[in-house]
């Protein structure tokens, strides 16, 4: 980590999470935090209109962190976080539309987040096998993305148990 990131470059002011990533310890929990953040603006779109905005943020994610990583000389900089806004998103897709801003919905969302990290940080089979193999913007997003599926799936189970 040692060149320095340009946030007046767009592409890496998205990259490193609009500044979230260059907190000096855990830059993926401050970025995913940040995506938290930013989650009611998209949360009130109708599911399909949600996955659309995700679709984008996956695919010019892909992008987006291929060019920071090429513009760091490094394959996956830990402050680059825009996998954790995607990942996380695609975490929470069992809550949109969100209708109802109560304290049930919050809770959803601090246990979605809580999936999110801790299948981002375990990196159980094949999250872990993928970050090994795959490089560039793909290899960035891939573990990230395949957390948030995971964490995702599992936030949608427990939302169905009876409490």
């Amino acid at each position: 980590m040692d060149k320095k990131p340009d946030l007046r470059d767009p592409l890496q002011l998205l990259a490193f999470g609009f500044g979230s990533g260059l907190a000096p310890k855990a830059p993926g929990t401050f970025g995913s935090l940040a995506a938290l953040a930013l989650f009611p603006a998209l949360a009130w779109l109708t599911l399909p209109a949600y996955l659309g905005v995700l679709a984008v943020a996956i695919v010019a994610g892909v992008a987006i962190c291929g060019h920071a990583a090429a513009a760091l000389e490094v394959h996956d900089d830990g402050r680059i976080v825009w996998d954790e806004f995607a990942g996380l998103w695609l975490t929470l897709v069992p809550l949109v539309p969100v209708t109802d801003w109560s304290w049930r919905t919050a809770a959803w969302l601090l246990v979605g987040f809580g999936l999110f990290r801790l299948f981002d940080i375990a990196k159980p089979w094949p999250i872990g096998y993928l970050d090994r193999r795959v490089h560039g913007g793909l290899g960035i997003m891939i573990d990230d993305l395949l957390a948030g599926v995971f964490a995702g799936m599992a936030l949608a189970l427990l939302m169905r148990l009876p409490i």
